[in-house]
């Protein structure tokens, strides 16, 4: 190991005196570089060095060559101001890069499979252009055949740096046949070939052979349109004018029908190839809706709708995309028009979404319909407001009810949706509409749901303190017994918004509180405590501690413990609270804090934070004699006690 750590050494020694030479780095400094160097090229040569060994190390002379160039820089400008010769370039110029470049090869050497580090190694080389590029795409097209990005990144390169369409065309039509089901190769090969035919397209017209481009701009049609409705206004200067712009007109249509052939072919392959993707076939449609291609662009516009409906005529997603794809920004400055506009563009996407339902109802449709509705109810603040009056709002809101009812009538009713539509109601102000939906949807299918039940509470305390601030007795025992219901069979991990609702809710009153709690005591003897996250508990101790005291949530807490599995976390949270009562002076703290410690450990003796937290509390309260004992005990109690925490590291 040695003998090639100081011969790479050596290679470095023409380096290191040609910096001296020229005074970038003093004796010292160079000592110092010789010395980092070192210390890497051991790191390197260890029987399993690490990825980040490599990193490091190409970190540090990625660095070291910027301060080099830094430094020469400022050398050359003093001789400059002496008025000597200019530095000409000599072996420290490209010896940190060749040495950056040869570390990158022995990282891949090492790490084939690290794909990451490959394309690290790619962008060192097109950054720097040391000639190494092309040599390393083969090595890396080698090794992962199977990986789309790298026929992509390959044909990138070939196309803008080497402009070799040729070979790019090769290079993705390899990447495709070794990955046939890679959706990004199918749409990157077609931007490929429509950026090409463009460019081509750019350059006649810049030779003055041709006119306009194949990307589509909707201005340039408009202005056309208006001259053409206008033509009468314009006067012809020159007849033979006409016919060159025939001859112009004939070798555009022939770009856009190369254009159109293009997509095609590349289109009937891609769906062959991914017959089921639906992602793969909306980007190639909206490749084909950026272009201008020939006349006969509305036929296959409409064949690839026909493809995407008999394909993918029970999927939600597809239906959800092509309703929207009736929905287009309008240019036109009257607002009547563009009302007039926005509400056709409306119609035609809600036939869209009626013809789904009618096809393929489901729970994912309706929930699509209705989000599309409410954003035109209620437009996100970053979009433009929409130019609807508000009897149109008001009638989209009407059909936006019926669509939740629809979905009631259908069976497709779930959880979210059901919370949508009682949401929608309480923000359109009608509380006794969305108290009886949810009255109705508590008591039928979704008895189980404690997010509807959580909406249905909150929406009758919202009517009871709607003519007073403080609801009676009797309404408090009304949602009382309308949380019992769901309290008593709903899980605790699941009911726990439910649960601190209640327990703030009813803190003040202790009749219906110690209901709660014998409830809370039910439920845990059943369903036993947690382990970690929520404590219903926990959270009880915490409420008693706020409003009684000390003492009174000690006499909860010793409730909870005596139940059969009262979980860690209520542990935990006692422990807590008699630490911080002995912090503060209460003698009974540490010694009930030790007590919860001891019950813990009886049942999660395995447990090394436990055993970490008890040895740190005494080593903090108690005396060293106590701490070394705990410390002791957990060395002989624990399987693996690699982790426990040395009594000299706290």
């Amino acid at each position: 190991m040695a003998d090639v750590v100081h011969y790479r050494l050596e290679r470095m020694v023409n380096e290191l005196d040609d910096l001296e030479k020229l005074k970038i780095f003093t004796r010292r400094e160079i000592a110092e570089i010789v010395k980092q160097r070192r210390k890497y090229e051991y790191r390197l040569k260890r029987p399993s060095p690490l990825k980040q060994d490599y990193l490091a190390y190409i970190e540090y002379e990625t660095q070291l060559d910027s301060l080099r160039r830094l430094r020469k820089k400022s050398v050359a400008r003093e001789l400059k101001a002496q008025g000597k010769e200019k530095m000409k370039m000599s072996v420290s110029d490209y010896a940190g890069m060749s040495r950056i470049a040869e570390i990158f090869q022995l990282a891949v050497t090492r790490f084939k499979g690290d794909v990451d580090l490959w394309f690290r190694y790619l962008e060192f080389c097109r950054e720097r252009k040391n000639g190494r590029m092309k040599k390393v795409l083969v090595q890396l097209m080698r090794f992962h055949p199977n990986v789309p990005g790298v026929w992509i990144y390959a044909a990138a390169w070939e196309f803008d740096h080497n402009l070799n369409v040729a070979a790019a065309r090769a290079l993705m039509q390899s990447g495709l046949r070794a990955c046939p089901t890679s959706e990004d190769l199918w749409v990157e090969y077609l931007r490929m070939e429509l950026t090409y035919l463009n460019k081509l397209k750019a350059r006649k017209v810049a030779l003055g052979e041709d006119e306009g481009t194949l990307v589509r701009d909707d201005r340039l049609a408009d202005e056309k349109q208006w001259r053409d409705e206008n033509k009468d206004l314009f006067m012809s200067l020159d007849d033979g004018e006409n016919v060159e712009n025939e001859g112009l007109k004939m070798k555009l249509d022939l770009f856009r029908k190369q254009g159109l052939s293009v997509l095609e072919t590349i289109y009937s392959a891609a769906v062959e190839a991914i017959p089921s993707s639906f992602s793969l076939r909306k980007q190639l449609f909206e490749m084909l809706e950026e272009i201008d291609v020939a006349h006969s662009e509305e036929e296959m516009r409409e064949e690839m709708l026909n493809d995407m409906k008999r394909d993918f005529s029970t999927e939600p997603e597809y239906w959800d995309w092509l309703a929207k794809l009736e929905i287009v920004d309008s240019e036109s400055t009257q607002e009547k028009s563009k009302r007039e506009i926005l509400l056709s563009q409306m119609e035609k996407a809600t036939q869209v979404y009626e013809e789904a339902l009618n096809i393929s109802p489901s729970a994912m449709m309706f929930n699509m319909y209705a989000k599309f509705l409410m954003g035109v109810i209620a437009p996100p603040e970053q979009e433009n407001q929409n130019s609807l009056l508000p009897s149109d709002i008001v009638n989209y809101t009407s059909h936006l009810l019926m669509v939740y009812e629809k979905a009631e009538t259908m069976g497709c009713i779930t959880e979210d949706l059901a919370c949508q539509h009682i949401s929608f109601y309480v923000q359109l102000g009608q509380l006794d509409e969305a108290r009886k939906l949810a009255e109705k949807l508590c008591n039928g299918k979704l008895s189980d749901s404690v997010q509807l039940w959580q909406l249905r509470v909150s929406i009758e305390i919202r009517c009871l303190t709607k003519d007073s601030p403080s609801p009676s007795k009797a309404d408090l025992l009304s949602i009382f017994e309308l949380l019992t219901k769901v309290l008593t069979k709903a899980p605790i991990s699941k009911a726990e918004s439910l649960w601190l609702m209640a327990l703030k809710l009813f803190a003040n009153q202790k009749n219906i509180f110690d209901k709660l709690v014998e409830i809370a005591l039910v439920s845990l003897a059943r369903n036993g405590g947690s382990e970690n996250g929520f404590s219903l508990s926990s959270a009880i101790v915490n409420f008693v501690l706020q409003k009684d005291g000390v003492q009174h949530a000690r006499q909860m807490y010793k409730r909870f413990l005596a139940l059969p599995h009262p979980g860690l976390a209520i542990y935990r949270n006692c422990i807590e609270l008699e630490s911080n009562v002995s912090s503060v002076g209460d003698k009974d703290g540490l010694i009930n804090a030790r007590k919860l410690y001891e019950s813990a450990l009886s049942t999660y003796d395995q447990n090394v934070s436990l055993w970490q937290d008890y040895y740190s509390m005494e080593a903090k309260m108690g005396t060293s004699e106590t701490a070394n004992a705990v410390h002791w005990r957990a060395r002989k109690t624990l399987k693996d006690s690699t982790a426990l925490i040395a009594p000299l590291d706290l």
